[in-house]
């Protein structure tokens, strides 16, 4: 009698039951791992090169799972990834930080369920990317106007994947660097069932799309007309929820004094005369159109540099009982003129869903005061010399927002914010991250004004040029080039986004049409 040899037991199928855990455990695991690495992609890390590889492995956890499987590896997989990347919520509390993480991975589940169906079909990497660019866009909408943050695209502010902002704006690049992911899938898992030459074309493709990035049309070099730019940084006196500090007036004060500051700084030759200057978004918290004190104090702070500033101010409405969130130019011989409302409101910030309901559960809603109303135009504003686009800091995460203020013909492009109740999170450098994308999808320079930082200056290249750190009251003038030239992004506009998502939704329809019944998708079943 022949005894087995160590070849055979090694060829030797292994039992259903040990296939079975071995594949659930892999799955378990690889799903959390991608989120995480994901995470590691975004600022402040930045290892944007990770983003892809994360896709990759949430992509080879649910590629062959069941659907019901295949959900919950995705809700797994989005809440490894949002919990770290969204901390930045946490100064509001544990409990908002948490509700805001479980509710966004349901995204990342329903948009995995549809990865495991689309995988049966031939050419799958496109139509998984195709889900993510639909995932990214169903999140931005839904529920409460949406929230876009961290899409794939702002974790690649400044890598490979960045040209292609100029072409399809941050839905293109989202979609490129999942492309990239899902061949690395495809190409591991050809190559580990011994698939030799797909698994090298999936690789080679993988490699290929960051290149290809390099050969989008950019609009072509302009004549050197240049403005200088002055940027006040006031910081706050408080932190968190409670930034104003005891009194309101400070943060007003300081926002004067850096500005009075940087006139005497003109006056000593120490610095170039700005042409215009940029405060911050709630630089002023009391309303200059009602508060004598306020009036004064931004007067004698505008007339000393003798530009006209852009503040931002919290003002009420004129039925009392509603604010603004407003960008106002204010001019240092006539004083306050054009102005700008804040049109993307940031949900339990600046106002409250069912206020009525939940502030008898929730005390905290009580913080928020008056409830914010939208305003209803672009953020095409002239000031000295040139007509500005101002955007108010929840805005740059808005494709729409940005490209509607650029389409004006306005440049630079000016994000005022308020990063306060979140200095010193991974909030801040997020953002920065979103300017810098912004400046190549619309060829436009983009200047920060934050109140605690970081205040930034970002190049047409997406390059920062210069910026401040955070929890300091900075000032400085920069020089900045007037693009006016389009980008294909800026004229085409939302189109490719639209086409992805219903490149996703026919990618569905035809994986339902051909999805197998149970008794020919076995290898699944142990699975969900």
């Amino acid at each position: 009698m022949a005894h087995p040899t160590v070849q055979d037991i090694e060829r030797a199928p292994a039992p259903s039951g040990v296939l079975s855990a071995s594949r659930a455990l892999w799955r378990s695991a690889a799903a959390p791992i991608g989120g995480v690495l994901l995470f590691l992609a975004f600022p402040p890390i930045d290892l944007w090169f990770l983003a892809p590889i994360g896709v990759a492995l949430l992509t080879l956890a649910v590629r062959g799972a069941g659907v019901r499987r295949a959900a919950v590896l995705g809700y797994a997989g989005g809440a490894a990834f949002l919990l770290p990347a969204l901390t930045w919520v946490r100064p509001i509390g544990d409990d908002a930080w948490l509700l805001l993480v479980a509710v966004e991975s349901l995204f990342f589940a329903v948009m995995s369920a549809g990865v495991a169906l689309v995988t049966r079909l031939r050419s799958w990497p496109l139509w998984v990317a195709a889900l993510w660019v639909a995932q990214e866009w169903a999140r931005g909408a839904f529920p409460l106007g949406g929230f876009p943050w961290v899409r794939v695209a702002f974790s690649q502010g400044g890598s490979a994947f960045t040209p292609y902002a100029a072409l399809g704006g941050a839905p293109l690049v989202t979609f490129t660097v999942a492309l990239c992911g899902a061949l690395l899938s495809g190409g591991l898992a050809a190559f580990l069932r011994g698939a030799a030459r797909p698994a090298v074309w999936a690789l080679a493709g993988a490699v290929a799309v960051p290149l290809l990035g390099y050969a989008v049309p950019r609009p072509g070099a302009e004549a050197a007309r240049a403005i200088r730019v002055g940027v006040i940084q006031g910081d706050v006196p408080g932190t968190g929820m409670g930034f104003l500090g005891d009194e309101p007036a400070v943060v007003l004060r300081n926002h004067a004094d850096k500005t009075h500051e940087l006139a005497e700084a003109v006056r000593a030759g120490k610095v170039e005369r700005p042409d215009i200057v940029i405060w911050p978004e709630n630089s002023t918290d009391i309303d200059p159109y009602q508060s004598s004190y306020a009036r004064t104090v931004i007067d004698g702070a505008v007339r000393d540099i003798g530009v006209p500033v852009l503040v931002g101010a919290v003002v009420r409405a004129p039925d009392g009982l509603h604010r603004y969130t407003r960008g106002i130019v204010w001019d240092p011989a006539t004083g306050p003129g054009a102005y700008y409302d804040k049109r993307k409101l940031v949900p339990f910030g600046e106002f409250v869903p069912f206020k009525d309901l939940l502030q008898k559960f929730i005390k905290r809603v009580e913080l928020v005061g008056l409830q914010s109303l939208p305003g209803d135009r672009e953020g095409d504003l002239k000031m000295g010399p040139v007509t500005v686009g101002a955007v108010e800091c929840y805005e740059v995460a808005f494709d729409g927002i940005v490209r509607s203020t650029v389409r004006t013909g306005a440049t630079p492009l000016v994000v005022q914010t308020n990063n306060a109740t979140y200095a010193l999170t991974n909030l801040p450098p997020q953002q920065l991250a979103m300017s810098r994308l912004r400046a190549v999808e619309h060829n436009r320079a983009v200047i920060t004004a934050a109140t605690t930082g970081i205040s930034a200056y970002v190049d047409p290249d997406g390059r920062v040029r210069w910026r401040t750190a955070e929890r300091v009251a900075d000032m400085a003038v920069v020089t900045v080039p007037v693009r006016t030239g389009e980008t294909i992004a800026t004229r085409v506009g939302a189109a490719p986004e639209w086409a992805l998502v219903l490149i996703a939704a026919g990618s569905l329809v035809a994986a339902l049409r051909r999805r197998p019944t149970p008794e020919h998708d076995s290898s699944d079943e142990e699975d969900g």
